[in-house]
Parts: structure tokens; sequence; C-alpha cells
């Protein structure tokens, strides 16, 4: 079973404007990796560093609505010790702290793919894609390479 670990901005994308093509289908492709998660096909883990970051949407209507998706997730990997060491590693090759720590709870949790809208992101971990320990891509990008 697929391992998938979702960002903030992944969760968010529904929620943005969708009259941009790109933010559109990036939407679709992050609802319908939802609905494979919530049927059990893929198994969904997230973090205390999503849920931190969520809690912190200025938006009340946006934070609510993606704090109603995130409780759909299987899995909460917590913030550990552990996780912000490598956080600062993953900082040191380019990530902006919130990423960092991200990715550290992805690969903390084993999960087979992190996802996000970022493509700053999706850029640096492509650059140091020997130093970071799991596959990071863009939602709609990787759905295609799946199915």
């Amino acid at each position: 079973m697929r391992k998938v670990y979702l960002d903030v901005c992944c969760l968010s994308r529904p929620f943005d404007d969708q009259r941009q093509g790109r933010v559109h289908l990036e939407a679709e492709a992050v609802l319908l990796i939802l609905k494979r998660c919530e049927s059990g096909e893929w198994h969904w883990v997230s973090s205390a560093v999503v849920s931190y970051e969520v809690d912190r949407i200025p938006n009340q209507e946006r934070r609510h609505r993606v704090t109603e998706i995130l409780r759909g997730a299987k899995e909460i990997v917590p913030l550990t010790d552990s996780a912000v060491e490598r956080g600062e590693e993953l900082k040191k090759l380019g990530l902006k702290t919130y990423d960092a720590l991200h990715v550290a709870c992805a690969e903390h949790a084993q999960a087979d793919i992190f996802l996000t809208t970022d493509d700053r992101l999706v850029r640096a971990a492509a650059r140091n894609a020997r130093k970071v320990k799991i596959p990071v891509k863009n939602p709609l990008t990787w759905l295609q390479e799946v199915l």
C-alpha cells in the first residue's frame, strides 16, 4: 500500500482560486489522492507540523475546511527531536524551515512520496535527491506517473 504525505499547500489547493488551469488540475489531483486514501487503497500519513501550520491559516473558513480534510489522515507523525535534527540538516540543503520539518516527518514515517504544489520545494528536493530520503513531487505529476 502506498504511503503518501501531503503538505499544507496540497491540502489547501482545493480552496484556491480554481480559475487558473494548473490550480484546478492540481486541486482535482489532490482530491483524487485523498479519495484513494479514504477508500483504503493508499495510506495518508500527516504530521504535527501539518496540524501546526493548518492551525495558523489566517482565513477562518479556509482553516476550518482544511482541518476537516486533515481529519482523514490515518497517521499523524509527532515532531520528535530526531525529526528536528533532520530538519536542520535539510535546511542546510536550502529547504525552508517548515518544508524541512515536513520532509523530515515524512522520512520518519517512511512515506513513499511527499506531495506538494510548491515548485521551489520540488526543485530543491530534486537538486538534493541523494540527500533527501523521499521523492518530492507535485501531486498532478505524481498521479500521472502512478495511474
